[in-house]
């Protein structure tokens, strides 16, 4: 008899925190058609982001979605979506919802035999692996296991495109995470006193967000960028740069944790750029304000008002349907006119060529706001907007998180927090 009751999976005050269903069905009949469109029989999902999309859980396993016209495909007679689980299978079918699940879920067979278990579900060809998300190891073990089917075609950007544009429940769960991130902003301004260290005013933020339900990671799909879910520098810690691809560097802890919030301590007169993930159910929100103690000097407001109007050209640039690529023109060359060039997104050599990052389950999902990426943000889609400028002596910048509607882009994050400089 099992030690555990899937009573205990809830969160908080027992609130059912479960990906609804019919929101995995939808997604799952949603791939199914993008695969016909990319002539791949089926894909095997394999990375916990996407297990946790399609799923409705991150178990250790493989989730089986056959295309819609695929003989394995259930409309067809085959067997259907199917999650063959390593473990734990029954917390699998609980995520999945249960009776109400869209999908089968059954224990990992051998991979001696997975290729025939995949053909009496009525599969004929090889389905396609993730190998933009999956070690190459591991993915040449599932190449090998599958080549009696054929070879697995890549299907990275297939599921990449399709997560894209975010559901209604999905846009839901950020607007949520917005309302608690903008706690965890009063909670940072309320901590903010000169001798105060960066982790110091970092904790107040961490426990805001953990004590609403953070599960510790932001996920990233840029190999190999991790991110911290709070990053508070100030003064000259806000011109240092770091491994991250971003205008913010920052000391980080130690060289492990290299990127940051650091041992910096607070002063007077001093930019302080504190940027906020918070993430809600899996979801992203981004955000970026600046707070001073006491008054800053001159040109440190101007420069941030120059912020201010790129991030609103490139808004409405977006808006309007502009390509990504055309928004990056349309923003960085604004801050170019201004006099920014050499410090936009970092100083050389370590700037970064970007305005902004689509987000989503994943901090850095795309389109993104820079060169190459000739196609528009799409409705319903979710992009972090972020010109900073940075230099020797502090960064300063904006950031908020915005959705593609009909009528344009709408913010996400922020309601309650229009100034963009707080002088304290």
């Amino acid at each position: 008899m099992a030690s555990w009751s899937t009573e205990d999976l809830c969160g908080p005050d027992g609130e059912d925190w479960r990906v609804p269903a019919k929101e995995l069905e939808t997604r799952l009949e949603n791939l199914s058609h993008r695969l016909v469109e990319a002539k791949i029989p089926g894909v095997l999902i394999q990375n916990p982001v996407d297990l946790y999309y399609f799923a409705g859980g991150r178990q250790n396993g493989t989730l089986f979605v056959p295309a819609a016209d695929s003989n394995a495909s259930a409309s067809e007679g085959g067997g259907g979506a199917t999650f063959f689980v390593r473990r734990s299978v029954s917390r699998a079918r609980f995520e999945a919802g249960e009776g109400d699940s869209p999908l089968s879920i059954q224990k990992f067979p051998s991979l001696r035999v997975f290729a025939e278990t995949l053909s009496n579900l009525g599969l004929e060809n090889a389905p396609g692996l993730q190998y933009g998300e999956i070690p190459a190891d591991f993915a040449n073990k599932f190449r090998s296991v599958l080549a009696p089917l054929g070879d697995a075609a890549d299907c990275t950007q297939t599921i990449h495109l399709q997560r894209e544009e975010k559901s209604d429940w999905e846009i839901n769960m950020m607007r949520e995470g917005a309302v608690i991130q903008q706690q965890m902003f009063e909670a940072v301004e309320a901590s903010i006193k000169i001798g105060a260290t960066e982790l110091e005013i970092v904790a107040s933020a961490e426990e805001v967000s953990r004590r609403n339900g953070f599960g510790g990671n932001v996920q990233m799909r840029r190999f190999p960028l991790q991110c911290d879910r709070a990053v508070i520098v100030s003064g000259r810690a806000g011109g240092i740069p770091s491994f991250f691809d971003s205008a913010i560097g920052g000391t980080g802890a130690h060289p492990l944790a290299g990127m940051g919030s650091g041992f910096n301590k607070l002063q007077a007169n001093q930019p302080i750029l504190v940027d906020l993930v918070h993430v809600h159910r899996g979801y992203v929100v981004d955000a970026t304000r600046m707070y001073s103690i006491g008054e800053l000097p001159e040109p440190w407001e101007q420069r941030l008002s120059d912020m201010v109007e790129v991030s609103n050209s490139v808004v409405d640039s977006l808006g309007r349907g502009d390509d990504c690529s055309k928004a990056w023109e349309v923003g960085s060359q604004l801050a170019e006119s201004m006099g920014h060039s050499e410090h936009l997104m970092g100083m050389k050599p370590d700037q970064s060529k970007f305005l902004g990052h689509s987000v989503g389950l994943q901090l850095d999902e795309s389109p993104v706001v820079a060169k190459g990426f000739d196609r528009p943000l799409i409705k319903n889609g979710v992009m972090a907007i972020e010109p900073k400028l940075v230099y020797s002596d502090g960064s300063i910048g904006i950031e908020d998180t915005w959705l593609q509607t009909s009528e344009g882009l709408e913010r996400l994050t922020l309601h309650n927090k229009e100034e963009f400089l707080t002088t304290l």
